[in-house]
């Protein structure tokens, strides 16, 4: 038995399943977890000595390749200072000014612990600004674990949700409403039939909890263009895209401005944090200047916002940051593409710059039913495989794969190597 399963018997005794996040645990794909000690650039390294290329990037934040050295740096300046003082600090101030700084149609921001807490807060903040209960969600993003949006996917569109997680008494789904990603048409009827109740619609701009599902020409347009006839808010939950696809995020890349934006991932640079904001007069109506009323006692820690201040400055000082990274996923996921064409394998490739998702499914994916209908065991046997060769993947089919700016070519040539030994070998 390896270091690393010994961890995962002792880590099944206090901790429930073994991790502090489900996805961690390798449920999905039937083997123990490997548990990491260090990363370096695109590398991390397992408690038994084994190294891998990395494709998670601690699940988005590492754009810059993990132990950046501005980052790491900076980080360690400020922990000499104090870990936490729970109250205001200049580092807070910077932070709000650099976001609206960069991100068009953002006003004002309130700093919060995680991208769960961002969107329960915006979500409370809609219905707080607009007077109304109901919210749309999309089926199969995921939004964070607040009540209100595990929900199940449902047949019946304008059906009320029903809760996907025990514990979830029903009344919080009540006024959830599920649409289809993709489908502007399946919005309209909600507001068709929940008039003046629609508080706003929720979305992540590019899907990337169902694997990565891209939004189609004209979605984002027709969704605010309903929000903004029908008197919602729109949301964007940029937790994942937000100064992933450019510094402006998905709302920049895509030229959409939505009412409020939920940040999280790289805006903390790998340390806990999340973020929403948007205009000041929405805003407005957050505690103490509003009747919204959020808090948190860690909001805006100082070390926190050093390490996403050193990130979001990074992007922002380096010359072509984003055509260079863009053009990086554009190849790679583009190989992949012509590797499965080529070996005849039943699999898309989805992808938009630097997020991407290899799918074992015969047909596109476009929207969470089209993506359930993946070889999930495929996907298992692949991971495996990519594992035992030095390939750290996502432990499952539904979600995808980050590249950041320290991916190397030689690195990236070696994964498609052998991606292509898998499929020939199918």
């Amino acid at each position: 038995m390896d270091f690393s399963e010994q961890l995962f018997e002792r880590a099944k005794k206090h901790i429930p399943g073994g991790v502090n996040s489900p996805v961690r645990a390798f449920g999905s794909v039937g083997i123990t977890p490997r548990f990491i000690e260090r990363a370096h650039g695109d590398r991390i390294f397992d408690a038994d000595g084994r190294n891998y290329i990395d494709f998670i990037g601690s699940w988005g934040p590492m754009i810059l390749g993990h132990d950046h050295e501005d980052v790491a740096e900076a980080v360690a300046e400020s922990i000499r200072d104090g870990l936490s003082f729970g109250a205001a600090t200049e580092k807070e101030v910077l932070m709000a000014e650099l976001i609206c700084e960069i991100v068009p149609g953002i006003e004002m921001v309130r700093m919060v612990n995680s991208g769960t807490e961002a969107v329960m807060s915006a979500i409370r903040l809609a219905r707080g600004f607009t007077g109304r209960n109901k919210i749309v969600k999309f089926d199969g993003c995921y939004h964070g674990h607040s009540d209100s949006l595990l929900v199940a996917a449902g047949s019946g569109l304008m059906t009320q949700g029903m809760p996907d997680s025990a514990g979830v008494p029903a009344g919080c789904t009540n006024d959830t409403l599920s649409a289809v990603y993709n489908d502007a048409e399946s919005v309209r009827k909600l507001f068709g039939a929940n008039p003046d109740e629609i508080a706003c619609v929720i979305v992540e701009p590019v899907a990337a909890n169902m694997g990565v599902v891209c939004p189609k020409e004209g979605f984002l347009q027709e969704l605010r263009d309903l929000c903004s006839a029908n008197g919602a808010l729109l949301i964007f939950d940029e937790v994942i895209t937000g100064f992933r696809l450019s510094l402006a995020g998905a709302r920049g890349f895509y030229d959409i401005v939505p009412d409020l934006t939920t940040f999280g991932k790289i805006i903390g640079g790998g340390m806990p944090v999340g973020a929403y904001g948007g205009r000041r007069e929405i805003m407005e109506r957050v505690a103490p200047v509003g009747p919204v009323y959020q808090a948190g006692t860690l909001s805006g820690n100082p070390v926190a916002m050093t390490a996403g201040l050193a990130v979001l400055e990074t992007l922002r000082d380096t010359p072509h940051f984003y055509e260079d990274l863009n053009a990086k996923g554009d190849r790679f996921f583009g190989e992949i593409g012509r590797i499965v064409a080529a070996a005849g394998v039943p699999a898309q490739v989805n992808h938009v710059g630097s997020l991407g998702s290899v799918f074992f499914a015969a047909e596109p994916v476009v929207d969470y039913v089209s993506a359930k209908k993946s070889d999930t065991a495929r996907y298992a046997d692949y991971f495996k495989y990519m594992l035992d060769n030095g390939i750290y993947l996502a432990p499952s089919q539904f979600e995808a794969m980050f590249l950041s700016a320290a991916h190397t070519e030689a690195d990236l040539a070696r994964t498609l190597d052998l991606i292509r030994a898998y499929v020939n070998a199918m």
